[in-house]
């Protein structure tokens, strides 16, 4: 088992690298940049990087940087990846490093993952004497868009010799000071349905002259939830969402065609995989015996997030390590979905959560929402968690 600290003991933050996370998080906050477009902040963060010394660096795709940290004997190699990528969202804070970029806002917690990343590879870039094998800094492009740039990464080579990978996450449910742990699944997979429902339009005032899409379509959606409830087994975890149905111009006109669109979340491959057939049995029969027709389009998207036992039992020992027992939190699993599960597939690795929520200070807001922040004391409890469980790993 990998457990055993290293004989450089654990490591505290000096207030030179507390001071640098933060301002690096803010200047990231202040120039969010979308997915696939992260060119400046791909620049920035290997600028960064290069100041250290003693990593070396590449660019594996156009937005994402990968540095190297070579021990000088031979040993174990590790992955540590970070997301940098923000949102199409119109920020609504009023601190003065809220986003300078229109409608693009880091909404999600990305701007302190690179930071905490850069302040890792910092600390550790000192350690190359007494490292062991390797350590590897990914500073991901593309997490919030399928097909996502965690795939892009693996195919580019990136973890071609890895042993483990981990990666973390600012959760803003979970209360500052706490690190969430979960072994096994912890994130679904998050696919997405596209379905056209084909009618017949014509006058409102005279629906038997038409093959009404909006009757029909809704027939679907409120079908489509037996999926969950009557189809599958109650105990799998299983989650269809219908979010999208447009239909229609005005009052007098029954539309000649619906477009819907979801999601489906899920854990079980099997289960998964089940899903489009079921969900295409439903439309058909619906469709078929009201005289429509449909299109049907399903995307399977990342993979769940599965975290494995002895990587996670690493980290689990890191936080009581590190912080004590009151920092440990072991947490349930959510139907979210993260490309972390690109890397998974590559080698055992494990994902966990870094409290940012604070309700005192009102920093309450959920990812994705417009007023979305960190309590920035989380970063360096990130930086503290990596740092120590790189040491662990690598010994």
């Amino acid at each position: 088992m990998m457990t055993a600290n290293t004989e450089v003991g654990l490591i505290e933050l000096t207030d030179e690298v507390k001071e640098d996370i933060i301002r690096w998080r803010r200047y990231l906050h202040q120039n969010p940049e979308l997915s696939f477009q992260e060119e400046k902040t791909a620049q920035f963060v290997y600028e960064t990087l290069k100041s250290f010394g003693n990593l070396e660096l590449s660019r594996p795709t156009k937005t994402s940087v990968m540095a190297r940290l070579i021990g000088n004997e031979p040993g174990k190699v590790l992955a540590i990846r970070a997301d940098m990528d923000a949102l199409p969202i119109e920020e609504e804070n009023s601190f003065e490093f809220v986003s300078k970029n229109p409608g693009v806002m880091h909404a999600c917690g990305h701007d302190g993952h690179t930071s905490i990343l850069l302040g890792t590879a910092k600390i550790l870039s000192q350690f190359k004497s007494k490292i062991k094998g390797e350590i590897r800094f990914f500073f991901q492009h593309g997490e919030e868009l399928f097909p996502g740039g965690g795939s892009e990464m693996v195919a580019a080579g990136v973890m071609e010799g890895v042993d483990f990978v981990i990666g973390a996450h600012l959760w803003s449910p979970l209360e500052v000071g706490k690190v969430g742990i979960k072994y096994g699944a912890m994130m679904a997979s998050p696919d997405t349905f596209y379905i056209t429902v084909k009618g017949k339009g014509g006058h409102a005032a005279l629906p038997h002259q038409t093959v009404d899409s909006i009757a029909v379509a809704a027939q679907v959606v409120t079908n489509l939830q037996h999926i969950v409830s009557r189809c599958t087994d109650p105990l799998e975890p299983l989650v269809v969402t219908v979010a999208k149905f447009v239909g229609g111009t005005t009052h007098n006109v029954i539309p000649g065609t619906v477009e819907i669109m979801g999601t489906v979340r899920s854990f079980d491959k099997k289960l998964r995989e089940s899903v489009p057939g079921l969900m295409e049995r439903i439309i058909k029969g619906i469709t078929d015996a009201h005289g429509a027709s449909y299109d049907f389009k399903y995307d399977f998207g990342y993979h769940p997030v599965i975290n494995h036992e002895e990587v996670t039992r690493v980290l689990e020992e890191t936080v009581l390590d590190v912080f004590g027992k009151e920092t440990l939190e072991l947490i349930p699993a959510n139907m979210g979905g993260e490309d972390f599960s690109a890397f998974q597939q590559a080698a055992p690795g494990a994902f966990f959560y870094v409290g940012a929520g604070n309700a005192e200070k009102g920093i309450t807001y959920p990812h994705h929402h417009a007023r979305f922040t960190i309590d920035e004391d989380a970063l360096e409890i990130g930086v503290k968690m990596f740092v120590n469980a790189a040491l662990k790993f690598v010994k």
